[in-house]
C-alpha cells in the first residue's frame, strides 16, 4: 500500500529499482546530497498490470529513446497489482518500480506522477503500442521552450494494421475527440492518446484526479483551462502486445459520462432554454384558441404538452446552474460562458424570490380572472382549459424559481453568509494578496474573484477537500500558495479562466477506482 503523497505532499510512494536510468544515470548516483529532481530532465511513467510480456521490451526502448535525445532520464514503472512478475521483468529491465494497490488507469499514473523525480514528465502504455524509441520528437517542444503540453496524436501519425479496431478508429475515437472538442472549445486530433508529456510546473497546474480511463479525457480538458501551451506530434501506433484491457462500450461510455457531467451548460442549461421556449411560445400561440398548421390542426392536447415541455425546460435550466456550482465547489472549476456567466454574476436570492414571485402572483391573477368568470356564470359550464394551463405553468415556474432561489443562496452563501462573489475560499482574515507561484494553488497575477455564484459559505471550506486550508500566503502541500482571501464583492466575467489557480488543490478522488 502506498500513502497517498498525489495531493498531500508527503513521501513518494514506496519504490524498488534504480532511482535513476538513462544516459546520464551515473550522476545520479553521485553522493552530492542533491534533489534528484535537480539532476533528471525527463521521467517515463507507464502504468502496468499483468503486462510481463511487453513491459521489458517498453522500458528498453525507453531507456533507448532517453538515450538518442540525449536527457538524463528515468522510467518509473506502476506495478497496479500485477501477478505474472511484471514488477520483476520491469526491474531487471532497468526501470524504478512503483507499487499502486488501488486499481485503475488514473490511480497509476497519479502515483507515478507523484514518485517521478523529472522535470518532464512522459506517459505512455506498457502494452508495446508506442515507441518510446522516438521520445525526442515528443521531447523537442518541452525542451525548446514552446509549450507545456505535447500529444502524441495517432490519427496525425500512424495507425499500423491491426494496431485498432475499426470501431474504436472511425467511430470511437473520432466521436469522442470531437464531442469533447465541441463541448469544452479545444482542438485535439486524438484526445485519447495514450502517449503523451508535460512539464512538472503543466501537471501541477492541471490538478489531475480521475482515477479510472477518464484520465485520458481529463488531461486534455485540464489543459484546456489551465490555458497551457499545446502542441500536436505525430506518431506511430503498433499492435499491442497481450490482450486488451479495453472494454469499449463501458470505458466509452465512462469516458461520454465524464465530460457530460463536467459540461452542465450543454448537458443541462441549452437544452432547457430551448425547451422552455417552445413551450413558452407553443402556450402563447394556442392560448386564443385551436391553429392550424397546415397538414394538422393543434388543440387542447397540445396545450398540455407544451406546458410540460416549458416546466420540463426551466427545471433542467435550475439542475444546470446547481451542477455548475457543484462543479466549481469540488475543484472541476471548468471555464464558463454564457448563459451561465450571467446567471452568476446577476443572481441574488432578493432577485430570484421576485422573479418567482411575479411569475407565480401573474398566474394566480390568471385563475383569479377565470374564477370571476365562472361566478359570473353562474357557475355553469367552464371552457377556460388553455388559460388555466397557462396559469398552471407560471404558478409552478414561480415556486420553482422561489425555491430553486432559495437552494442557490445556501449552496453558496450558506444560511447566515453573504452572498460570496469572490469564490469558494474561506477567510482566513484581513483581505491579502497571495503570492505568486507556479505551484497549483497559486492565485494568477491580478486575477479577481469568480462569478456571481462560485461559493458557499465563509466558514466552510470545498466540497470534497481534503482538510484545513492553508493560511493565506503559506505554501499549500503540493508546493503551491494558500488559499486566497475574498477582498470584495465585485466579479468579472472572464475571472473564470484564472480563477482554478486560486483554489486548493483537489480532494483525492473524483472517478472511483472500483468503477475501472
Amino acid at each position: 500500500m502506498v500513502n497517498d503523497s498525489r495531493t498531500t505532499g508527503g513521501p513518494p510512494p514506496e519504490t524498488v529499482g534504480p532511482l535513476a536510468v538513462g544516459p546520464l544515470a551515473a550522476d545520479t548516483d553521485r553522493a552530492d546530497g542533491g534533489d534528484p529532481a535537480d539532476r533528471l530532465e525527463v521521467s517515463v511513467v507507464m502504468p502496468c498490470l499483468n503486462e510481463a510480456e511487453s513491459v521489458g521490451v517498453c522500458v528498453r526502448k525507453a531507456l533507448a529513446g532517453l538515450a538518442a535525445a540525449g536527457v538524463a532520464g528515468e522510467v518509473v514503472v506502476v506495478d497496479n497489482g500485477s501477478t505474472d512478475g511484471s514488477a520483476a521483468v520491469a526491474a531487471a529491465a532497468g526501470a524504478r518500480v512503483v507499487a499502486e494497490s488501488r486499481r485503475g488507469y488514473g490511480n497509476a499514473y497519479l502515483a507515478g506522477f507523484a514518485a517521478a523525480h523529472g522535470r518532464f514528465l512522459v506517459m505512455g502504455d506498457s502494452d508495446d503500442t508506442y515507441d518510446f524509441a522516438d521520445l525526442g520528437a515528443l521531447l523537442a517542444p518541452l525542451r525548446a521552450g514552446r509549450a507545456d503540453y505535447v500529444l502524441g496524436s495517432r490519427f496525425a501519425g500512424e495507425i499500423l494494421p491491426g494496431a485498432m479496431p475499426w470501431l474504436h478508429r472511425y467511430v470511437g475515437n473520432p466521436l469522442l475527440t470531437g464531442i469533447l472538442n465541441r463541448l469544452f472549445d479545444v482542438r485535439s486530433s486524438d484526445a485519447h492518446s495514450g502517449m503523451r508529456a508535460f512539464t512538472r510546473d503543466a501537471y501541477r497546474r492541471m490538478r489531475l484526479r480521475c482515477e479510472g480511463m477518464e484520465l485520458a479525457s481529463e488531461l486534455v480538458i485540464a489543459a484546456r483551462r489551465a490555458e497551457l501551451r499545446i502542441e500536436e506530434v505525430p506518431i506511430t501506433y503498433h499492435p499491442r502486445v497481450g490482450a486488451s484491457k479495453l472494454h469499449s462500450l463501458r470505458d466509452g461510455w465512462r469516458h461520454l459520462r465524464f465530460m457530460l457531467l463536467l459540461a452542465p451548460r450543454h448537458l443541462f442549461v441549452l437544452p432547457g432554454l430551448v425547451l422552455f421556449g417552445l413551450g413558452t411560445a407553443g402556450q402563447l400561440a394556442l392560448l386564443p384558441g385551436s391553429l392550424d398548421v397546415g397538414f394538422h390542426r393543434l388543440d387542447l392536447h397540445f396545450s398540455v404538452l407544451f406546458a410540460l415541455i416549458a416546466l420540463l425546460g426551466w427545471q433542467l435550466v435550475l439542475l444546470g446552474v446547481f451542477a455548475d456550482v457543484h462543479n466549481h465547489a469540488a475543484g472541476w472549476q471548468e471555464r464558463r460562458r454564457w448563459p451561465l456567466t450571467s446567471i452568476h454574476r446577476r443572481f441574488t436570492l432578493e432577485r430570484g424570490l421576485a422573479a418567482g414571485g411575479l411569475l407565480f402572483t401573474v398566474g394566480f391573477a390568471i385563475d383569479c380572472v377565470i374564477l370571476a368568470r365562472w361566478l359570473a356564470n353562474s357557475m355553469g359550464p367552464l371552457n377556460e382549459l388553455r388559460p388555466a394551463l397557462l396559469a398552471m405553468s407560471l404558478m409552478v415556474l414561480g415556486a420553482q424559481t422561489a425555491f430553486g432561489s432559495f437552494f442557490l443562496r445556501l449552496v453558496t452563501a450558506g444560511p447566515s453568509g453573504g452572498h460570496g462573489r469572490a469564490g469558494w475560499a474561506p477567510s482566513t482574515g484581513p483581505a491579502a494578496s497571495v503570492p505568486a507561484s507556479t505551484g497549483a494553488g497559486a492565485a494568477a497575477p491580478g486575477s479577481g474573484s469568480g462569478s456571481g455564484i462560485a461559493g458557499p459559505s465563509e466558514a466552510s471550506p470545498p466540497v470534497g477537500a481534503a482538510g484545513p486550508t492553508a493560511p493565506t500566503g503559506t505554501p499549500a502541500p503540493d508546493g503551491g500558495a494558500g488559499q486566497p482571501t475574498r477582498t470584495g464583492p465585485e466579479s468579472h466575467e472572464n475571472d473564470e479562466e484564472a480563477a482554478f489557480l486560486a483554489a486548493p488543490p483537489p480532494a483525492r478522488g473524483g472517478i472511483p477506482a472500483h468503477q475501472h
